[in-house]
């Protein structure tokens, strides 16, 4: 065997698993990941952690022009839960928008903020807590942390529909079942405005 055949084999980042259609989850990708994450064809990656994104990373961002949003969410200590709540919250109106997919969403090592961001986007999608439970400790193993868990479980997704008018699941045609993210403001009564 020659080593050429390796060239094709694409590793994806640690952690790595589809979320949703588009939606993506990893840890930090690595240089050898890259190949991998081509294969996707992302549009964004919704990063969590509060570190500078590595140069070498960076620049195969710009080589592919996929678009980095930074929320600095720090991992070994406890943030606030109001400082937690309003970056969950403003990572999940980018995570929802259908124009940010393709995207992956990645952490260090795609375990605890990771997990937050999806568990709470898995409770905007109307999931049974155990099952987001499940999903949490499937990916944080013994690191399961009892403060995320009791964040998710009281992370009020009320605050992402009154924010968006309400983002509605639909499902489109074009010959599959596929749920889509779209954006469709409902027949809300506004405030209505008067001439003085």
């Amino acid at each position: 065997m020659k080593n050429d055949e390796y060239d094709d084999v694409l590793e994806p980042p640690i952690n790595f698993s589809m979320v949703e259609d588009g939606i993506f989850r990893s840890g930090f990708p690595q240089p050898s990941n890259f190949p991998f994450l081509k294969s996707l064809n992302l549009r964004s990656i919704i990063y969590l952690c509060p570190e500078p994104y590595p140069e070498e990373n960076l620049e195969f961002l710009r080589s592919q022009n996929i678009r980095l949003l930074q929320f600095g969410i720090e991992g070994k200590t406890e943030p606030s839960v109001s400082i937690l709540k309003d970056t969950i919250l403003e990572a999940l109106k980018i995570l929802i928008d259908g124009r940010n997919h393709p995207v992956l969403i990645h952490c260090k090592r795609g375990k605890h903020r990771t997990g937050c961001l999806v568990g709470c986007l898995r409770k905007f999608q109307n999931w049974c807590l155990s099952s987001v439970f499940e999903e949490y400790q499937r990916f944080a193993g013994v690191k399961s942390r009892p403060t995320d868990l009791r964040f998710i479980a009281g992370f009020d997704i009320m605050l992402l529909k009154q924010c968006l008018y309400s983002i509605i699941y639909q499902y489109q045609g074009y010959g599959s079942n596929k749920r889509r993210l779209l954006y469709r403001e409902e027949n809300l009564q506004k405030p209505q405005t008067m001439k003085v």
